[in-house]
């Protein structure tokens, strides 16, 4: 797929045969190459590479810290103090920490408390938080909440992508538009032309007055001017189709001349962008991406609120420390010689942890009124577009004999103009009626195709069937 791509659209190749030679790209090429190289579908990547770096770094708040203080003062040649505290932490998964400490001391001037033996002393501890931050607190959360970030980013990813391959559809369904309605005009170009040279060569032979082929000439340069337009419109279509090719991260690419849409898409369109086994009916609307990233955030929240709940507690943390001179020897830390502590804190009015969690009950409340609300809106959406579907399957119907019956009349009425028994007036207005009812068809087949690339974005898939 990648070589038939690079010998269509490579701007700068030098080889490929000139404009007698029609390559096509199909939608499901195109759109191989616009998931594959597109710029904006790599950045939707960093949306998942982001939330694994916050949550590295909410892990990071369970790494063994290392701290050394050291601390020393000497003055007219008295040491006053000299102090080394070194201590070992180990955070765990609940409101328990890990101690290991060595304290040396020395010094003139130490506060009595601060005289240790000589070769210094050893602790090793716990510290417990029995209330606030036993079973919640905010490196946990943080660390939960990370977890849901990237469970998160990977369905707002899908999203991303979907939305980017929307837009890249709807570019290439214009640019067959405006093929088709250019391929038109080119038709009954060659008609007006071949009708004005007819008509021309009987005034010569004087079977036909002057007048005529005034008429004659009026409708050939009408359909020369229509072909103009379309042909820049076809330009623009195919400049805008070229905003979604690259051929690396770094190399944007150019659609050539000799470059055409695929006319076989409609038979193509569901299987490319995986709508064709599509059963509406017994679709689990549930498993949407959209409201899998809500109900993530819904998660979060749900998180946060826990450790605002927790917040209501009093503050009270417990150390525990053994203490020994001779650490090698495992005996010797005991209870006879320990160093503990408690501390205990609790805000009287607790206004400020309140006023928390009521914010964070209101964002669970939001969020669980977003879900309702996209949970309905999404399947009106899709039950909309449905209908909208199976009404084209009529209007398609009803647009193909209108189409083949202004073609029968147009036969006719250059039948009968031919005959003698009918003007060349008629014969443009039957056909301007055609060439009415065939752009009428086009857009109809666009639309039916805007409707099924909006199927394919509600529903955000993010798989298209890649040749």
């Amino acid at each position: 797929m990648k070589l038939k791509i690079l010998i269509i659209i490579l701007s700068f190749s030098s080889f490929i045969s000139a404009q007698d030679s029609l390559e096509v790209i199909s939608l499901s090429e195109y759109l191989g190459y616009v998931k594959t190289f597109h710029p904006i579908v790599k950045q939707a990547n960093l949306i998942i590479n982001e939330s694994e770096a916050k949550l590295l770094k909410a892990r990071g708040a369970f790494d063994p810290k290392l701290e050394v203080d050291y601390d020393r003062k000497k003055f007219k040649s008295t040491e006053y103090y000299d102090k080394l505290n070194a201590a070992f932490k180990i955070p765990t998964w609940y409101g328990v920490e890990l101690k290991g400490n060595f304290e040396e001391n020395d010094g003139l001037f130490l506060n009595p408390e601060g005289n240790l033996p000589e070769d210094g002393l050893y602790s090793v501890g716990v510290s417990v938080s029995v209330a606030r931050g036993l079973l919640i607190n905010k490196r946990m959360a943080m660390l939960k909440q990370s977890k849901m970030f990237v469970k998160q980013a990977k369905v707002d990813r899908q999203l991303l992508v979907n939305n980017i391959l929307y837009e890249a559809t709807l570019t290439y369904f214009k640019w067959l538009r405006t093929y088709n309605e250019k391929r038109v005009y080119e038709d009954f170009l060659v008609n007006a032309k071949m009708r004005f040279d007819g008509i021309k060569r009987s005034y010569n032979a004087g079977e036909m007055s002057a007048i005529d082929t005034v008429e004659a000439r009026i409708a050939l340069n009408d359909r020369k001017l229509n072909l103009e337009k379309s042909r820049i419109k076809f330009v623009k279509s195919s400049l805008e189709l070229s905003n979604y090719l690259w051929l690396n991260e770094n190399t944007p690419i150019e659609i050539k001349d000799n470059v055409i849409p695929d006319l076989n898409t409609f038979q193509s369109v569901d299987v490319t962008l995986n709508t064709s086994e599509l059963d509406i009916e017994s679709l689990d609307i549930t498993n949407h991406p959209k409201l899998q990233s809500l109900d993530y955030k819904l998660q979060s929240l749900n998180i946060e609120k826990r450790l605002k709940l927790n917040n209501l507690l009093p503050k009270i943390d417990l150390q525990y420390n053994f203490l020994s001179e001779t650490p090698d020897i495992s005996r010797s830390f005991s209870t006879a010689a320990y160093k503990s502590g408690l501390n205990i804190s609790f805000p009287l009015f607790l206004r400020k942890e309140r006023g928390d969690l009521r914010l964070a009950k209101l964002k669970m409340q939001d969020t669980k009124f977003e879900i309702q609300s996209t949970e309905v809106t999404l399947k009106n959406k899709i039950d909309a577009i449905n209908q909208e579907l199976e009404s084209f399957v009529s209007q398609n119907e009803f647009t193909r004999v209108i189409v083949d019956d202004y073609g029968t009349m147009l036969k006719a009425e250059e039948r009968k103009f031919f005959l003698g028994e009918s003007s060349l007036f008629l014969v443009n207005s039957r056909e301007s009626k055609l060439i009415d009812a065939k752009l009428k068809a086009i857009e109809l087949e666009n639309n039916f195709f805007n409707t099924k690339a909006g199927l394919f974005n509600v529903l955000a898939i993010s798989d298209v069937d890649i040749n």
